[in-house]
């Protein structure tokens, strides 16, 4: 194939092998599991000089970074590969959520008295993988979607607007579901409005102060693959791994 040649469906490059896609696979999987394993669960807070007191998610320091990820796939390699990354990511947190839970309820050898910590870091909270699942399950499908049907309709200009215009709608389903399913009644109500609310302008705004190392690494790796996927004909279907 010449560099960068334009392809309006998927399945023309069904068998074609990729330099550099198992990578942004493994990279979009291991955010991810980060993710849920060391930043969902805690608000954070710090002392903004002038405002006071600000709460968010930890997970806001890195979990945005695969919704970049997730555009970068949707853009360079089309929605059937990025949907084959979104259910490889989905398995992974299956896993992790399972060996965590089989982790901590096998019993402490004699002497070890760090099970109480342990559990508090570790401990599995099916209230809270479900939601998490759940949440990422939707709206990385939409933020595909998204991202994919606006390239079609801007012929493929305007990368800006497909990346941010894909976070707000699929981070805000994402928020919208993840936090009142996971915490509702568990934190005060107005924590987590806050923190959903906080969560979801940051992410967004990551989204956009990312854009211009967005639009680096979609043109290296365009030019890298040697292709550049329009989905005008893809089956859009998230039921699938067909790529």
């Amino acid at each position: 194939m010449s560099p960068t040649q334009r392809i309006d469906s998927a399945d023309a490059i069904s068998q074609q092998r990729f330099k550099y896609y198992d990578f942004a696979m493994a990279a979009f999987v291991v955010i991810l599991v980060l993710s849920n394993v060391i930043g969902a669960a805690k608000p954070a807070q710090v002392d903004l000089p002038g405002i006071g007191p600000f709460v968010f998610g930890a997970g806001i320091l890195f979990f945005p970074l695969s919704y970049v990820l997730g555009d970068v796939l949707t853009e360079v390699y089309g929605y059937a590969r990025a949907r084959r990354v979104v259910w490889a990511g989905f398995g992974a947190v299956v896993f992790m959520a399972l060996m965590s839970w089989v982790v901590v309820s096998l019993p402490p050898a004699d002497g070890w008295e760090g099970q109480a910590a342990y559990e508090q870091v570790f401990g599995v909270v099916p209230r809270i993988v479900l939601a998490s699942l759940i949440a990422f399950w939707a709206g990385e499908f939409a933020n595909a979607f998204v991202m994919a049907r606006m390239k079609v309709w801007s012929k493929g200009k305007h990368l800006w607007q497909r990346t941010i215009g894909s976070t707000i709608v699929g981070q805000g389903i994402d928020s919208l579901i993840f936090y009142p399913v996971a915490f509702l009644g568990i934190w005060d109500t107005g924590q987590v409005i806050t923190v959903m609310i906080t969560n979801y302008v940051l992410k967004v705004l990551w989204e956009a102060l990312l854009t211009p190392v967005t639009y680096r690494v979609v043109g290296w790796l365009k030019k890298a693959e040697g292709v550049d996927i329009y989905d005008a004909e893809t089956d859009f279907t998230p039921f699938s791994v067909k790529s």
